[in-house]
């Protein structure tokens, strides 16, 4: 099969890991810039052209697509999907998972546990805003925030007035949520591939660190699943449409909580501390599923 990786960074552990099962498994590899290509919209004829050719050759698309390139990323995507080209992440699922807000109210409205969370248009009354997730201390979030940045512990009430305030007057979007004191700066990432768990880890903050995201840098190790966390990963992935997604979520004393679905999650972490081989799981679903 043709496979195109959609990255604009070759090198990434990720990249490397999907184009060396790919060979393995005989099939040709190719990385694209995503930023690079130019869509083309005629009647009953959409083409992507890129560099000096026209891409009609593709069979499947692994879209490694930054948060900082969404809106152009999800673009191609989307026309290698109006092609008929298989791929692991349709353009509406990346978007929907990439707002936090939206993907928190399908998934609570699909009865998915999570931290009670909050979101107002830059409300002036912070005290209010915190007793809806039950006092502090609270977590702040930027809704466009990646890999731990953007998210802040408020430990007191006047910190967390500080905090919103600051961001009201940046206008920066944010949502609070409760903080899950149980967890102890830890939390699991379950990694799905075609809608079943691979693999899963348990990432912990170092020491004086609420957040436990391996580039700020947390530890990592393998753990087993319960029953319990592993129907909230899978059903994550369900709700919304990402059959190879990351699920990040939180132990607590009322049962898993979800955090948030990745729609292109690192392999670097959960390769490392599981031992598994992700990136040829990946490879493998494309088989199953791409027609050629």
């Amino acid at each position: 099969m043709n496979i195109v990786i959609l990255s604009r960074n070759p090198n990434l552990y990720s990249t490397e890991r999907l184009i060396e099962e790919g060979k393995k498994r005989g099939h040709n590899i190719e990385i694209i810039d995503p930023l690079k290509c130019d869509i083309i919209i005629e009647k009953e004829k959409p083409t992507i052209f890129y560099k000096d050719r026209y891409l009609d050759y593709v069979d499947a698309v692994i879209p490694r697509i930054g948060a900082s390139i969404t809106f152009f990323g999800c673009a191609v995507v989307r026309q290698f999907e109006m092609m008929g080209v298989f791929t692991i992440a349709t353009s509406d699922a990346i978007q929907r998972s990439r707002d936090k807000l939206r993907s928190l109210q399908r998934l609570s409205k699909a009865g998915i546990g999570m931290p009670k969370t909050v979101f107002t248009n830059y409300s002036r009354d912070v005290e209010e805003v915190i007793e809806h997730v039950g006092g502090v201390p609270v977590i702040i979030k930027l809704l466009e925030g990646t890999q731990g940045l953007g998210v802040v512990l408020a430990e007191t009430k006047n910190a967390a007035e500080s905090v919103l305030e600051a961001f009201n007057g940046l206008e920066a979007r944010v949502i609070v949520q409760e903080f899950i004191g149980e967890a102890k700066g830890a939390d699991i990432r379950a990694l799905i591939v075609d809608g079943q768990v691979v693999g899963a880890m348990k990432r912990q903050g170092k020491e004086g660190e609420f957040r436990s995201n391996l580039h700020r840098g947390g530890s990592a190790n393998i753990i087993k699943l319960n029953e319990a966390e592993l129907r909230l990963a899978m059903n994550a992935s369900k709700v919304l449409k990402l059959p190879v997604c990351g699920v990040d979520m939180l132990q607590s004393s009322r049962g898993p909580l979800l955090l948030e679905v990745n729609s292109t999650p690192g392999l670097e972490g959960i390769e490392a501390a599981t031992g598994r081989n992700i990136a040829k799981n990946i490879i493998t679903y494309i088989e199953r599923n791409a027609r050629l």
